[in-house]
């Protein structure tokens, strides 16, 4: 195949090749010498053995809420509409192109009383958050989206679509699972369905103005020591700008706002919530039973292209104290905005399972996202720093999903065991180093 000659192959001053570049993320841009707009496995098999024909790297993007790798001068292969997604109700599975979204996934599995391990953003590549690990409303019920895959379609650098299970191959399918986007172009996967229709979930947000926020944030961590599996929730703290777009309850506040989900009944979801409505009077409060495809809801996370910057910590515990130095440190008085994020781990996420996910015996992940419009990444890149200071004693690592700007920076992504069974399969199946960034991305 001549793939220069292909009607979605864009270079530089081409027309379509801004859009095609185009994601989610806008802070960082990744201008590749070429783009090929793949439509199927083939188009991805010849993009990447043009790219490994000239020791050129390359990068894969589906939605651009990552980034795109190290795609500076090499190929980038947008799967975007590679986004059929197909639901055996009997077997309880979805086979997912590289480009489908969760919310596709949501929305096609649930006619059939099922539910995908989505995460909290609908707008979000399922392949390659799966690939990251996938931390999902539901993950301390069920456990991580790698956890629930059945078999992978993959590109590997020497230009092979192969099949890959955990009985036919299973270091590699082992790798491909929590390992990200170093191995090889993921075309498609199988992955398990949850028997869930409905849940009870929504949030509660707190005036974080009025009185301490580490005093709620202390009551929130004594409330999910209560709390049983089938209750996956998460605390965010965010100061609202001062600006005439949002509704004047929310200009110029910090909320503190519990997320939940939960898939046991209503009557038994707000029984365990009466805790929480005891922390202090609520802004606000939606917490209700809804079809598990109005879950996206919960977080109701932007759906427009913006540019941040973000980074994480894995915690084995919580220590509330340093935790609330944090909160100090990217409140209202910080330099710039911050989006905090504390999810209580535990449950089946900590669970053994055949994949490359690690930290699972991690207690709490916390993530800072920072708004870059007119914020200089050095000055939010040191931010993260002082914030993250505070957790260090109790920090295990970071989490690959959330890696959002940090360049190449792999350290800490993942434990040493699995960083070397990793690097084992990278010589093997890439030893060109042609997919050169250890991030999944979006």
């Amino acid at each position: 195949m001549d793939l220069t000659a292909q009607r979605l192959v864009f270079r530089p001053g081409d027309a379509g090749y801004d859009e095609e570049i185009a994601g989610f993320q806008t802070g960082f841009t990744a201008r590749p010498a070429l783009v090929v707009g793949a439509e199927s496995a083939d188009d991805v098999a010849a993009a990447v053995s043009y790219a490994a024909e000239r020791g050129l790297p390359v990068a894969v993007q589906a939605t651009g809420h990552g980034l795109p790798g190290s795609s500076a001068g090499g190929v980038l292969i947008s799967t975007r509409r590679m986004d059929g997604v197909r639901v055996d109700a009997a077997a309880r599975t979805a086979t997912v192109g590289a480009g489908a979204r969760w919310g596709q996934v949501v929305e096609a599995a649930a006619p059939h009383g099922l539910a995908p391990l989505n995460g909290s953003s609908p707008g979000v590549g399922a392949v390659s958050y799966t690939l990251g690990g996938g931390l999902g409303i539901l993950g301390r019920e069920f456990g991580y989206a790698a956890d629930h895959v059945r078999s992978l379609r993959v590109v590997t650098a020497d230009g092979t679509p192969r099949q890959v299970t955990a009985d036919r191959d299973p270091e590699l399918f082992r790798g491909l699972l929590g390992g990200g986007a170093a191995l090889g172009v993921v075309t498609e996967l199988e992955t398990g369905l949850v028997p869930v229709a409905r849940l009870y979930g929504g949030a509660i947000g707190f005036d974080g103005g009025a009185g301490d926020p580490a005093a709620l944030l202390s009551g929130y961590e004594r409330w999910t020591r209560t709390l049983p599996e089938t209750l996956t929730s998460s605390l965010a703290a965010l100061r609202y700008p001062d600006i005439p777009q949002l509704p004047p309850h929310l200009r110029g506040r910090r909320l503190l706002t519990v997320r939940v989900a939960f898939t046991g009944t209503a009557a038994e979801g707000e029984r365990l919530v009466a805790p929480l409505r005891k922390l202090g009077p609520a802004v606000s409060d939606t917490l209700r039973e809804m079809p598990y495809a109005e879950s996206h809801t919960i977080h109701s996370d932007p759906d427009f292209p913006h540019a941040y910057y973000g980074d994480s910590v894995v915690l084995s515990g919580l220590d509330v104290r340093a935790a609330g130095a944090l909160l100090a440190l990217t409140g209202p008085d910080a330099a710039s905005m911050h989006v905090v994020q504390f999810n209580h781990l535990g449950g089946a996420l900590a669970r053994p399972a055949a994949n490359a996910v690690p930290y699972r015996d991690a207690g709490w992940l916390v993530r800072v996202l920072s708004p870059l419009d007119g914020t200089d990444v050095a000055s939010v890149r040191a931010a993260h720093a002082a914030a993250f200071g505070p957790l260090a004693e109790r920090t295990m690592g970071r989490s690959l999903n959330f890696a959002f700007g940090g360049g190449d920076r792999t350290e800490g992504l993942h434990d040493p065991e699995t960083r070397k069974r990793l690097a084992g399969l990278k010589a093997m199946y890439d030893p060109a180093n042609l997919f050169r960034r250890d991030y999944g991305t979006a």
